[in-house]
């Protein structure tokens, strides 16, 4: 089963400006091919389906934990899309939406990716940069621990190269720190895929990364997940569980060559995180919708009536 945590993994800058086509590119990371909804769905298939667990238990648990740390990088990606949709943080809601027959959205029907709007408000949703729902396709559960474990470091390298041309498109701080974050992530996952394939194998399929060809020390918005040691950690996300992927991830294994240097290490739990940010409600918008006042004075006295 999952718990959840009301923070993101990380904290996010608020943007510097609404941005709907920074959004839309961000939104590659979230339902492309190589997005986090491919890298979710397929380690949790994976670890729904895998076979001999107790008797693999270090690969079960490692795809497991992986998993958890997915369904947290699709929400903290979402939470990206959304809040550069939105703009800068403010303290409250905007004031009436006044005359909507003056067209004040005329604006959302010239930007890349209309629907964002159209349908979703400026919320996140699992499609591609440009509007192309994510898929089943997209997803390889085999029943064969090598070649599902092979595929997943595929998956990875390919979702380090997206991220990496996503963030070159990129200048808002929200969208490059996304990418910041999860380029550091997603080397971790990679690093652990080849240790997990080296075991087995004696492939030392390590050698290959990082894939494509840029370190870390490149992106300075990696720079301070490197000094706090970031790319050398996998968490469990449990209190008690999936600390088998330790005699992976740990045993002397150290940092890829070009991080900082260290020893790898699992860490019991989750990262602290970081807040979760305020979206605007916008009456012309139809956000949240009718009578918003008397929608907040309800909501008000149903959270005093839960304390």
């Amino acid at each position: 089963m999952f718990m959840r945590v009301d923070r993101l993994q990380t904290e996010l800058p608020a943007p510097k400006k609404k941005d709907p086509n920074a959004a839309a590119a961000l939104q590659e990371l979230l339902g492309g091919k190589y997005g986090e909804m491919s890298t979710l769905g397929n380690y949790m298939f994976q670890s729904f389906n895998f076979r001999s667990k107790d008797k693999l238990k270090p690969f079960y648990h490692l795809v497991a934990s992986i998993t958890a740390e997915e369904l947290g990088h699709v929400e903290l990606v979402s939470h990206g899309v959304a809040m550069l949709n939105n703009g800068p943080d403010n303290d409250g809601d905007s004031k009436p939406g006044g005359d909507i027959s003056k067209s004040p959205m005329e604006a959302m029907q010239e930007i890349r990716l209309a629907a964002g709007f159209l349908s979703n408000g400026g919320g996140a949703t699992p499609v591609n940069s440009n509007g192309a729902s994510w898929n089943n396709d997209f997803i390889t559960t085999t029943g064969n621990v090598v070649t599902d474990l092979l595929h997943n470091f595929h998956l990875e390298c390919g979702a380090r190269l997206h991220k990496l041309r996503v963030y070159e498109t990129l200048s808002d701080p929200t969208g490059r720190e996304v990418c910041g974050y999860l380029l550091v992530r997603g080397s971790v996952h990679a690093h652990a895929y080849a240790l997990a394939l080296k075991q087995i194998t004696g492939v030392e399929i390590e050698k290959m990364l990082p894939t494509p060809n840029i370190n870390l020390d490149k992106i300075p918005e990696c720079q301070k997940y490197l000094q706090e040691g970031s790319h050398r950690r996998l968490y469990t996300f449990s209190p008690s569980d999936y600390d088998g992927m330790a005699g992976i991830w740990g045993n002397g294994e150290m940092a890829l060559p070009g991080d900082p240097p260290g020893e790898l290490e699992v860490v019991e739990g989750m990262p602290e995180g970081g807040k979760i940010h305020q979206l605007t409600g916008v009456p012309s918008a139809f956000t949240p919708d009718y009578a918003p006042e008397e929608m907040f004075e309800i909501a008000t006295k149903l959270y005093k009536a839960s304390r």
